[in-house]
């Protein structure tokens, strides 16, 4: 008998509950903390033991709506550029973009080659920059659709945007808020090492784009491969359903008013990566500039006042779930921090880091980091809570601190697989994808993550990579 996949609510759940369980077998710990130019910093002596908190049923059940509460900006964020892009495909310019590219993917060989390792590296640059990571959310929306026109899945079509924005995340070179910090707080000059991090950040982009590659021609050559590909034929009918009783034929060509409200989208891309960028611009900022593109968008479309609050509405409904699950995710940070064992494990974790050789050592680093990345998914977090801990320990096992960074920024390729991330299962609700099956999917791809990172750890140990 086939077993049958958990509904995604439910297997985020079952987790919250475990870690729940947990607390009252794991003791509560505590580092104490230091201000040192303007950020609190963990003092890596200062470990103690303190009074457990175990978490029980009514913590359990509060969970949810408390981490509904610390995650209300990314889910107002969410509803807001769900809406704002429910309004800009209601001028069916997305389509007839996507038609058009579709067109070309059909009489193009030059198309068909570079559509998927143009839009990956152009992501990953995103991450590895400025920070890409929640601002990859709307892009689900267009790509998912335009990998099912050009005869891919859903699956190519979340791993376009979401795997090259992770990707360039872990293995960044500019990001400053996890390089950028993690090198402050361990008192390496900012950015400093480049050279090296220029050759990881394109090893690991290449490695995705190949087998993204390899992936998306075996499922064009044989649909039923795909593990989505049951949705996908879903999917495929409601876009056909969406069209049926136009007018226009399906290759129509783009009107002017298409083509304006492309240009809006194009400029309102631009601006965000510059107020990012330049502004430091944040969720705040960008929710703001979506809905002002949602209103411009309207306006130059001449939709209708009702017609547009109707198309905005339906989109915020339609991101209702994903909302929901962002919340339940963020819940088990909130369950694992109130029992105060999130140091506790930190601690328990450090020993295991020494070693014969410092590649060891270094290696051990970053599967620790991997470890420590399932329950704290922020960059600037994770650096903030380990590198104080780790910047001296690499002294101790002679490891350089510049590559105990590298170490840290590798444990975060395991982000977009784990499912205590509110990113990684929002960007998976609003594709409708189960998180059991991406993750049966990333397996393959994880391991191929697991042994690069390992053998891009080796260069900087042997050559004492300062």
């Amino acid at each position: 008998m086939r077993l049958r996949m958990p509904n995604t609510f439910v297997l985020l759940f079952s987790i919250l509950a475990l870690i729940a369980l947990a607390t009252w077998f794991v003791p509560g710990g505590k580092y104490e903390t230091h201000l040192v130019n303007g950020r609190q910093l963990v003092d890596p002596d200062s470990f103690h033991y303190v009074a457990s908190s175990p978490q029980g049923a009514v913590a359990l059940l509060k969970a949810p709506i408390r981490g509904f509460v610390e995650s209300a900006q990314i889910i107002g964020f969410v509803l807001f550029v769900g809406g704002a892009f429910a309004v800009l495909q209601r001028t069916e310019a997305i389509d007839t973009l996507i038609r058009s590219i579709a067109r070309a993917h059909r009489h193009s060989p030059l198309v068909r080659a570079l559509v998927i390792p143009v839009f990956v590296v152009l992501f990953s640059l995103g991450g590895a920059t400025f920070g890409m990571n929640e601002e990859v959310i709307p892009f689900i929306l267009i790509f998912v659709p335009l990998a099912l026109a050009l005869g891919y899945d859903t699956v190519v079509g979340v791993s376009i945007p979401f795997l090259g924005s992770q990707v360039g995340f872990g293995a960044a070179f500019l990001n400053p808020f996890n390089v950028g910090i993690a090198q402050g707080i361990a008192g390496v000059p900012v950015f400093s090492g480049i050279g090296y991090r220029l050759v990881v950040w394109a090893a690991a982009t290449f490695v995705t784009v190949a087998f993204l590659m390899w992936y998306a021609a075996r499922v064009k050559r044989n649909p039923a491969l795909s593990p989505t590909y049951i949705l996908d034929q879903a999917k495929r009918r409601e876009m056909t359903a969406a069209h049926e009783g136009e007018c226009e034929p399906a290759d129509a060509r783009m009107s002017g008013r298409h083509a304006s409200v492309l240009v809006l989208f194009a400029l309102t891309l631009a601006a965000m990566v510059v107020g990012v960028v330049k502004f430091e611009w944040f969720i705040d900022e960008i929710a703001a500039l979506f809905l002002a593109m949602a209103i411009v968008v309207g306006l130059v479309a001449r939709l209708g006042a009702d017609d547009w609050v109707a198309a905005f509405l339906q989109g915020v409904k339609d991101l209702a779930p994903t909302a929901l699950v962002i919340a339940i995710a963020r819940a088990t940070m909130v369950i694992a921090r109130e029992a105060h064992i999130i140091d506790t494990m930190l601690h328990a974790l450090m020993p295991l880091v020494q070693s014969s050789h410092p590649v060891f050592a270094a290696q051990k680093m970053y599967l620790i980091q991997s470890v420590i990345n399932f329950f704290i998914h922020s960059g600037s977090g994770q650096a903030a809570l380990t590198m104080p801990i780790m910047a001296p320990l690499a002294d101790l096992v002679g490891v350089s601190r510049q590559t105990a960074i590298l170490a840290f920024q590798l444990g975060e390729l395991s982000t977009s697989m784990i499912p205590t991330s509110g990113i990684t299962v929002g960007v998976l609700a609003l594709a409708r994808i189960p998180w059991l099956t991406w993750a049966k999917w990333m397996i393959p791809l994880q391991l191929i993550y697991l042994v690069l990172s390992l053998l891009l750890l080796v260069p900087p140990c042997l050559m004492d990579w300062q």
